[in-house]
């Protein structure tokens, strides 16, 4: 039996030396210097060094079949451990047979020089070797495929579309706070005679960066200057290939842009028109009035116009404004947390609100601060400034207030610091507790009875029916969706 084992070791470590030096991977890789078939190349596409991949490094000898090598491990292990099993079933005559013992020994040490030589290469890296030979591979073939691809393919590549280019930020842009931003530009950049020229040569020059295209209505009428800028955007447009995308835009003069001007919009090029539709007769407050709608999304009018005729033959509608002020909250950031919570005392003090008041009307005729709400978080203080603004919404009014009194408070608390003019309490274009609790902008109660007749005639429904939908949709569903608004 010694035998047998010395056999079978030096059978496997000549079999061993056999596979690793045998021709035979069918994945082998083709060496760098090695050239494709001629009818594997294509012949339409010229030869290029810049355009060329370099091959992955291979040895151009044949490769080892390591998925056999890797069963002959696991059988060379389990040959050694039914060895040294049948040495420990009679390891006393063994040991007392200096020749069988001495086979024993030699066997071991051919295993150990096994197990040294290609147990470790194929259990630690077999699986590496083969994942990098499927690599290089993969690698080779897409190599293969590209200089495959047909000769058509190549010459839609050249009569695409050229790549556009990309236009350097713009040189300076307007900014509301800033008037020095809408000044006119210097006499150098821009002629005196701007009025005079056709409005292709001021759009010319607009594009050349001679004049910026944000102080036209400075330099000509705000109807022309909405006509000369669509030049100037179009010749810009034309460099990425959508030239003409402004035609379908409306800007003539129905609309009149000296009002937009300074209030609405800047950078004008035209506006965009939405279909209005009537509702009405709705009986509001025991009057009789019309809401023009303006909108794009259909039904809309027609559902709302039901509405109204439903509440208009019921008893009509009562409204009542509870709450009016639009809010803006600063945020302001003091040098410890004990000036922070000096300065949210010092706000809620009834004289010092007065101040407030004071500095903050005195940047407008309309505006009119009703409370400061201020809230501490560490060193950060957001007052909550709540102004009416009458039948404006009233954004920039009450930013421009707020500055005022920021500047009063930076007088009080020099180490004050304006982190952000909006703190984001509030909160504006956004869903948040404190509007919901505290309110934001108008909030209104409105009341009406529509009869049992009518809920059928023009809703086609009943109240039970209303009362379960509104149950399940608006407050469970709501919930569910963590929604705030219903």
């Amino acid at each position: 039996s010694t035998h047998l084992f010395f056999v079978a070791v030096a059978t496997s470590i000549i079999f061993s030396f056999l596979l690793l030096n045998s021709g035979g991977s069918t994945h082998a890789i083709m060496p760098p210097d090695a050239k494709l078939p001629a009818d594997l190349v294509c012949k339409d596409r010229p030869a290029s060094k810049s355009n060329a991949t370099p091959s992955p490094q291979h040895p151009t000898g044949p490769e080892p079949k390591w998925h056999i090598l890797k069963i002959l491990n696991y059988a060379a292990a389990t040959s050694f451990t039914a060895s040294v099993l049948y040495f420990a079933s009679d390891y006393s005559r063994f040991l007392s047979d200096s020749a069988s013992l001495l086979k024993f020994i030699t066997g071991w040490s051919a295993f150990l020089v096994f197990f040294f030589g290609f147990f470790g290469i194929s259990f630690v890296d077999a699986d590496g070797l083969l994942a990098h030979e499927e690599e290089e591979v993969r690698i080779r073939q897409q190599q293969m495929q590209r200089q495959m691809q047909p000769a058509k393919s190549h010459h839609s590549h050249n009569s695409g579309p050229t790549k556009s280019k990309l236009h350097l930020p713009a040189s300076s842009a307007p900014v509301c706070c800033d008037p020095t931003s809408m000044k006119t530009p210097a006499a150098s950049k821009a002629p005196t005679n701007v009025k005079e020229l056709p409005d292709e040569e001021i759009a010319n020059l607009v594009h050349a960066g001679k004049i910026k295209d944000h102080t036209l209505e400075k330099l000509l009428d705000c109807d022309r200057a909405v006509a000369v800028r669509r030049l100037a955007f179009d010749a810009k447009l034309s460099t990425l290939n959508r030239g003409g995308a402004l035609a379908d835009l409306p800007s003539g003069p129905s609309l009149d842009y000296s009002r937009v001007h300074g209030a609405n919009c800047e950078i004008v090029v035209g506006y965009v028109p939405l279909p209005v539709g009537m509702v009405g007769p709705l009986t509001l407050n025991e009057e009789t009035v019309y809401i023009p709608m303006a909108t794009t999304e259909g039904c809309l009018v027609a559902s709302t116009n039901r509405g109204c005729k439903a509440i208009t033959a019921g008893s009509g509608a009562i409204s009542t404004i509870t709450r009016d002020g639009i809010t803006r909250a600063p945020c302001l950031r003091m040098k410890s947390a004990k000036e922070a919570a000096h300065l949210k005392i010092w706000c809620e003090q009834k004289d010092n609100f007065a101040l407030m008041k004071e500095a903050f009307e005195s940047t407008t005729n309309y505006g009119k601060l009703l409370s400061a709400a201020p809230t501490v978080a560490g060193r950060n203080v957001y007052v909550r400034l709540q102004c009416f603004s009458g039948d404006a919404m009233g954004m920039n009014m009450v930013s421009k207030g707020s500055l005022a009194v920021i500047d009063l408070l930076k007088s009080i608390f020099p180490t004050l610091e304006l982190v952000a003019l909006s703190g984001n309490m509030c909160t504006d274009k956004k869903a948040a507790a404190v509007n919901w609790i505290e309110g934001r902008g108008k909030s209104v109660v409105v009341e009406a009875i529509i009869p049992l007749a009518v809920v059928r005639s023009t809703l086609k429904t009943d109240v039970k029916t209303i009362v379960h939908v509104n149950t399940q949709k608006n407050l469970i569903g709501s919930a569910m969706a963590g929604s705030g608004g219903g």
